[in-house]
């Protein structure tokens, strides 16, 4: 096969799930609310039961569900026979996934599923199936065909079962007024959870440059120069008046003749950019990238406190 032909192939397999994808979406409908229904009102977790590819798909919208506010525990469907029906309660909800809804070990399951939890979810592609006749409530992820060449291949129906899998998860998540901060409580490692979650303070310089208003060229350029960031704050008792750059220095350089009288004030600029040493991090992040700038102020009370630098963010992984 030449470049162009895998790349139809590649596309031609996309399509296919695309209108796997819009016919599941045509067809969302009172089953659906049932679930979500159901689902919302139980006063226990999520159990979810899957087998083959169903079991990996199973295991995502866990995953999924956990890390959105929705309790849920991952069940395989051959070892629930062998011990594993214990993590089931009476005031679970079972979700039940299977393309075919015959497989053995799930039809060998409902009767259990049934009779340990509050109800029984079935998500399966076949309407006339075991698993969806001993169902409270079925939601339907049938498929025309598979996108795989020989359409045997779970492709479009795993597809679609993740898909769905996501829309309860979205759905409980508006209901129930889930937000950003609570999301971040269940990711706090790596660089998503500092995102969402680091404050500026975590990631403040040692390095605290500062002169008086009335300091010379001399003193300016020792304060700049002692930092690696480039930039001194002038004030007085941490009261803030202006920010002088090594950009700022040199330009007055050039257009100065006469330096024994020019003092911090008279070269600083007013109103620096600034953020308070409590908020997020990736708020001074965005200061820093609106304004176009690599060091910002950060305060405390409004008081001067220290200097943050968009080099120390992004090597943290704050975007």
């Amino acid at each position: 096969m030449n470049d162009e032909s895998i790349l139809n192939v590649a596309r031609k397999a996309l399509e296919i799930e695309i209108t796997e994808l819009q016919s599941l979406k045509d067809r969302l409908g009172d089953s659906f609310l049932r679930a979500i229904e159901t689902i919302n009102g139980s006063n226990g977790k999520l159990i979810i039961v899957g087998i083959g590819k169903s079991a990996h798909v199973a295991n995502k919208i866990v995953a999924t569900l956990n890390s959105t506010g929705t309790p849920a525990q991952f069940l395989h469907a051959s070892e629930a026979l062998h011990g594993d029906l214990g993590v089931i309660q009476k005031n679970d909800v079972v979700l039940c996934i299977s393309n075919s809804g015959n497989s053995p070990e799930i039809v060998n399951l409902l009767t259990f599923l049934k009779q340990y939890s509050s109800a029984l979810i079935g998500m399966t592609g076949n309407l006339n199936s075991k698993l969806a006749e001993a169902s409270d409530v079925v939601l339907d992820t049938s498929v025309e065909k598979e996108a795989c060449p020989i359409k045997l291949a779970p492709t479009s129906s795993t597809t679609v079962q993740m898909a769905l899998g996501d829309a309860l998860a979205v759905c409980l998540m508006e209901i129930n007024g889930f937000k950003e901060s609570d999301f971040a409580k269940f990711h706090p490692g790596g660089a998503l959870g500092k995102n969402l979650t680091a404050t500026v303070e975590q990631f403040l310089s040692i390095q605290k440059p500062q002169v008086a208003a009335d300091a010379g060229i001399r003193e300016i350029i020792i304060s700049i120069s002692s930092s690696t960031h480039g930039v001194t704050v002038v004030a007085e008792h941490d009261e803030i008046l202006g920010v002088i750059t090594d950009g700022d220095l040199r330009r007055m350089l050039l257009s100065q003749q006469n330096l024994s009288k020019v003092r911090a004030g008279d070269i600083m600029s007013k109103n620096p950019k600034a953020v308070d040493k409590n908020a997020l991090a990736k708020e001074a992040m965005q200061i820093l990238k609106s304004n176009n700038i690599g060091q910002l102020i950060v305060t405390e009370h409004g008081k001067y406190y220290g200097i943050i630098d968009i080099h120390r963010l992004l090597d943290e992984g704050i975007a």
